[in-house]
């Protein structure tokens, strides 16, 4: 196989490009579809409610632990074939998520996916680098971030009409059936167009850094999320400290280690730190508003999965709508535009607050989920330019899979820390209570970020892929 841009042929530089785009398609629709299959699962598998946040959050937790990891292994094994390897055991923990027989199946089969996700995503970077010219660059990824966008819609529309078509019989096993099928067209297909690579035995991995991040990560978000079943008892506030306390040693270490995971350089950056501490925020208020927005119509108001998709389809519209409008425009408008999409974050939100009186028909939700939509669309794309603004050119390599692996991250915590107010609000008051609770939390969220995007660096890296 070639092993350079040069030598690749242009149809097959976009055979390459797809395969990489329906690979992070399928680790999105991975993250989405549990909001709509969630309660169906929990029904089915007669598992107590605390099950719900986990199946959200333990995806997301092993792939934003393991990511960082995972670009290593391929920087040292080869790119190819950590890909293959992953895309491979993606499926197959696909097919075990199909066949879970009880709770404790399916968690540990959604860590799967999001283990072998984790060696998947980050070779799709450095394969396209190597794949186009870099004249052919900007193109290229400025091509993904829309064509995400449009994948993310069918994610909870095409959960919906599985469970309620439910073909085979398979109800909510059909979404886990599906990803599996995807996973092996995209298998067959890699395994004949990607370019081959080569092992880099100087590559060092830090087994105990990468051990302390995973741990520490799990400590608190298991903690977050065992709260909401039993309180804020002894078990999930010690699991935080001693989670917050590894973490606190992983970073020790990565100041005074000679392989860092993280480059060291990145966070003495102060703008690099402060979009990371606003795109931390923001993912993790939006995850979780998601989250709980599915929760509310399905264990709430009652309504079957497929209503419940369309419903939120519109948040999705307005995503599309808005990465198309804004990529040309974050180059120009910089943090000005992540201010546009706050405040559209923000008014969909108290729209939602609005739209949640007793009796209000439940169409009203539309409206500010669309507009939520378009503030999210504004500040994805926006809000990782911004941050890499003030990033040297040899670091913006480093500093992208950094905040990719941190929004991974914060969207299990954020899953798991706005699920966990909503579920114990709503255990000892009613779910219309919890909802109102968690969007305010959600809107001082927003309202926090606006208040340091003064510290974000006012223009955004023009071309940081």
């Amino acid at each position: 196989m070639p092993e350079n841009s040069t030598t690749i042929r242009s149809a097959l530089r976009w055979w390459i490009f797809a395969v990489i785009l329906v690979a992070d398609i399928l680790d999105l629709l991975s993250t989405t579809v549990t909001a709509i299959a969630a309660p169906s699962v929990v029904r089915d598998l007669d598992a107590p409610v605390s099950l719900t946040p986990w199946l959200g959050s333990t995806y997301a937790l092993a792939l934003g632990s393991i990511l960082v990891v995972g670009g290593r292994i391929g920087d040292r094994y080869g790119y190819r074939r950590s890909f293959l390897v992953g895309i491979a055991g993606f499926g197959a923990a696909s097919l075990l998520c199909a066949l879970a027989w009880d709770p404790a199946s399916i968690i540990g089969a959604r860590l799967l996916q999001g283990a072998f996700g984790a060696l998947l995503i980050p070779q799709g970077f450095s394969i396209l680098l190597r794949a186009f010219p870099r004249t052919e660059l900007g193109r290229v990824f400025g091509l993904f971030g829309p064509l995400m966008a449009v994948g993310s819609i069918s994610g909870p529309v095409v959960a919906g009409l599985l469970i309620q078509a439910d073909p085979l019989g398979l109800g909510w096993r059909g979404v886990f059936a599906a990803n599996l099928v995807l996973a092996l067209v995209v298998l067959l297909i890699a395994a004949r167009v990607l370019p081959a690579d080569h092992e880099r035995r100087a590559v060092a991995i830090d087994p105990l850094a990468a051990l302390l991040l995973m741990l520490g990560v799990l400590g608190v978000l298991g903690g977050l999320i065992q709260s909401a079943d039993g309180g804020w008892t002894p078990l999930p506030c010690s699991a935080i400290v001693v989670g917050a306390a590894l973490l606190a040693l992983f970073t020790r270490r990565q100041i005074r280690g000679g392989n860092p995971l993280l480059a060291p350089a990145l966070f003495r950056n102060r703008g690099f730190v402060a979009g990371l501490l606003v795109a931390s925020l923001f993912f993790a208020a939006v995850a979780g508003l998601l989250y709980v927005t599915s929760l509310y119509l399905q264990t709430g108001l009652r309504l079957a999965p497929l209503w419940t998709s369309e419903i939120m389809a519109p948040l999705s519209v307005g995503i599309i709508i808005a990465s198309f409008s804004a990529r040309g425009a974050i180059a120009r408008l910089g943090r000005r535009l992540v201010t546009v999409g706050l405040t559209l974050t923000g008014a969909g939100v108290l729209g939602l607050l609005a739209s949640t009186g007793a009796g209000a028909p439940t169409w009203l939700f539309t409206v500010p989920l669309f507009v939520c939509g378009l503030g999210m669309g504004c500040c994805f794309g926006s809000l990782f330019a911004v941050t890499l603004g003030d990033v040297d050119e040899e670091q913006a390599g480093s500093a992208s899979g950094t905040l990719n692996a941190v929004q991974q991250i914060v969207n299990a915590v954020g899953s798991a820390a706005v699920s966990t107010i909503f579920l114990t609000v709503g255990a000892h008051h009613d779910a219309l209570s919890g909802l109102l609770v968690t969007l305010l939390g959600v809107l001082g969220v927003i309202v926090l970020c606006g208040l340091c995007l003064p510290l974000l660096p006012r223009t955004a890296l023009a071309d940081h892929h």
